[in-house]
């Protein structure tokens, strides 16, 4: 969430970021900054009140030691209408501060200088890719035929328990998943990560806090009884796991991993690109959080993007990395990198991490500060995918397929303790 003062004294730049995201609200910053204006007014205006009860109550007790009772029952009355005024004032600024919460929960993230301005994901910059590509060629077939070849994958089944999205893993494919959330975790733990097993479940202030709500409630399983949220990544318990913290400086930077189930309702998906595992309802990943001093945020994003190339070369997948947008980045991020492998039999990119800082938007809905030089300030928040397994496992299928069966790579291999699939 944007803070006021920034709308107030960034003006210009907010509302230039903001077109830059093709943001089509823009009086919603004149209106954050009015109902701040009008929020003030009231607190001021309380206050004075309060201050005035204060000080005629203090004149109460005098004039009764005095002996003066109709001067002090006269002075009651002021008071009690005072009250009554001071009742309504408080009531007029729990309304306001909900107004201009409700404003600030609608502006999205101010993209950072680097973001280029774009209208969607055509518009986004490649700035690193692994190879050239090209297709397999004549017999080449999809992940989805090869998982019903090997047995690796039922996605009838899934249809039959619980509907469309929801595959079933089975023999070598199930202990393949095993095996590449086992390694991206290890993989995160030798970089320092600390890994966490959070609830896959979070109420409506976790979703709040890390941006979901209410941007993408559509989105999300919803647990009516109990009002609880189905998590679409780990990102939004690891992060709130920080919520309402005040940080001592030296305990800074934080580094969590987690591996969770992903829940996303993929409402409107439809067509060729939502096949097999392209797109699914529940799926596995295992996710990379930080939080960060705000000088630091930036050096560490690179940090993180190498640390993800890092893993995809160790997978021998063809990929490429993109800085998305303006029109394309996410609603709470400041700048994103997508990653994206090459699926050889499909001949089309899939998009398997993200990497993201949140810079203070995430903290100031979180109340996430940290205390340094006397005085507390909010930090920075980032998260990445490291990595999320449908497309990583679409991509090895495909990319690996031989007359002879499925050859992984020997990383993956060495944790699935098998070297071929036939």
């Amino acid at each position: 969430m944007l803070q006021v003062n920034f709308l107030r004294d960034e003006k210009e730049r907010v509302l230039e970021g903001l077109k830059k995201r093709q943001f089509k609200n823009l009086e919603l910053v004149d209106e954050a900054i009015a109902a701040d204006d009008e929020r003030k007014r009231i607190q001021f205006e309380l206050d004075s009140q309060l201050s005035e009860i204060n000080k005629i109550s203090k004149e109460i007790g005098l004039l009764m030691k005095e002996g003066k009772k109709e001067e002090a029952e006269s002075a009651k009355s002021k008071t009690a209408q005072y009250k009554e005024s001071s009742s309504e004032l408080k009531s007029q600024l729990e309304g306001k501060e909900n107004d201009l919460m409700n404003i600030l929960y609608q502006l999205p993230n101010i993209p950072n200088e680097l973001v280029k301005n774009g209208a969607s994901a055509e518009d986004n910059e490649i700035i690193f890719q692994s190879h050239t590509v090209e297709g397999l060629g004549e017999g080449a077939i999809p992940h989805w035929e090869l998982a019903k070849k090997y047995n690796l994958i039922d996605f009838e089944l899934g249809v039959k328990i619980a509907g469309a999205g929801f595959p079933v893993y089975l023999g070598k494919g199930a202990r393949l998943q095993r095996a590449l959330v086992q390694y991206f975790l290890d993989k995160n733990v030798e970089k320092g990560y600390t890994e966490v097993n959070p609830p896959h479940v979070v109420n409506e202030a976790s979703g709040f806090g890390t941006g979901q709500l209410p941007d993408k409630e559509g989105q999300m399983y919803y647990i009516n009884e109990d009002k609880l949220y189905l998590i679409p990544t780990a990102e939004v318990p690891v992060t709130n796991l920080y919520r309402d913290v005040l940080f001592d400086e030296k305990d800074l930077p934080v580094k969590n991993t987690a591996f969770s189930q992903c829940y996303r309702r993929e409402a409107g998906s439809y067509g060729a690109h939502v096949r097999g595992l392209n797109r699914l309802h529940q799926f596995e990943k295992v996710e990379i959080v930080r939080i960060e001093k705000p000088e630091n945020s930036y050096a560490v994003l690179e940090e993180m993007v190498e640390h993800i190339k890092e893993i995809l070369t160790d997978l021998e997948l063809p990929f490429r990395v993109l800085r998305l947008c303006g029109g394309d980045t996410g609603f709470a991020s400041a700048m994103t990198y997508d990653f994206e492998v090459w699926s050889a039999a499909q001949e089309m990119w899939l998009e398997v991490s993200s990497v993201s800082n949140f810079e203070t938007f995430q903290a100031n809905r979180l109340k996430c500060r940290y205390k340094g030089d006397g005085k507390s300030q909010l930090v920075h928040t980032l998260n990445g995918s490291a990595m999320a397994l449908p497309r990583i496992m679409a991509a090895l299928l495909e990319n690996n397929q031989t007359a002879d069966g499925i050859r992984l790579p020997k990383k993956i291999a060495e944790y699935a303790r098998f070297d071929v699939i036939n």
